[in-house]
């Protein structure tokens, strides 16, 4: 495979995929998707491997999608953005990239640290297992003026309540917390993650990949029948629907009027740093030790 976002390789019967956009703190674009769509389904195929590592190099896990300009969308004669159906169906595609991380047969631990925001939360949720660092900082901030999430597994992994605090207010939380509600299956210390995530994916390629592939596909079908796989459908239309908001409109004219930086300024400043539990600002406001 000829690789230029994404980094490749196997050791002891798991494939380490790692997104390698550092510079852009592994924000999804969609070249970074193809590809990661390409290495997702190598590794399945290959009988070596008996399950995934997904992480990020350098400073963050994933910090979103790409939102800057790309590759043209449109052009005569195909979609572009212009309609309610054209950007679902625009979504759609994307999404089937992802969505190789559910469907797949071998099982996918998402090694998180440093920044999980929006589309990182898309492809963490779409694992099997999460694994974060106790301080990484996990949220989904664009719901407070750019749409909802065009995937939806918030609500299987920490129930209503939680999936509405977080997507109401565009609020992150701590690593730490991710775990306590349900985001993650645990969290570790920072500088201890690589080698629990290690240990962790070498128990699991001591079992025969057939029977990994049967007891993933077990949970993920009790899942589906919960209406998970539709859910993801009908999560794009949804946020198709969130972009024709007001708010999303006036995002949209700052950022091309002003530039990016100041459409996202306008966004956030409001809501200070951003952190949204109570545990977490009590235990920002007591002094260090």
């Amino acid at each position: 495979m000829e690789l230029e976002n994404i980094r490749y390789e196997e050791r002891e019967g798991v494939a380490y995929i790692t997104l390698n956009r550092p510079e852009k703190l592994n924000a999804l674009s969609r070249e970074l998707m193809e590809e990661l769509n390409q290495a997702l389904w190598e590794a399945d195929n290959r009988t070596s491997v008996h399950l995934v590592v997904l992480s990020g190099e350098g400073r963050a896990f994933c910090a979103g999608y790409d939102i800057t300009p790309g590759r043209p969308t449109e052009g005569e004669g195909y979609r572009g953005r212009s309609t309610f159906d054209d950007d679902a169906w625009s979504m759609e595609k994307a999404q089937r990239d992802k969505m190789a991380l559910f469907d797949m047969h071998k099982p996918v631990i998402a090694k998180v640290h440093g920044y999980c925001l929006a589309g990182g939360t898309d492809i963490a949720l779409l694992c099997d297992l999460i694994i974060v660092a106790d301080d990484a900082v996990i949220g989904f901030p664009p719901t407070r003026a750019m749409g909802t999430p065009p995937h939806q597994m918030w609500v299987y992994n920490v129930g209503p309540q939680w999936a509405k605090r977080l997507l109401l207010s565009g609020d992150s939380i701590s690593g730490a917390e991710a775990a306590r509600i349900g985001f993650a299956l645990e969290s570790v210390p920072a500088d201890e993650l690589d080698e629990h995530v290690d240990r962790l994916a070498r128990r699991l390629a001591m079992i025969d990949h057939e029977l990994l592939a049967a007891n993933k596909r077990h949970v993920n079908l009790a899942m589906e029948l919960m209406g998970a796989r539709t859910m993801q459908r009908l999560a794009t239309e949804i946020d198709a629907r969130g972009h024709l908001a007001p708010a999303v409109a006036e995002f949209g004219r700052l950022s091309r009027e002003q530039g990016l930086k100041s459409a996202l300024e306008w966004r956030d400043t409001k809501f200070g740093d951003g952190r949204g539990t109570e545990d977490y600002q009590r235990r920002r406001s007591v002094p260090a030790s």
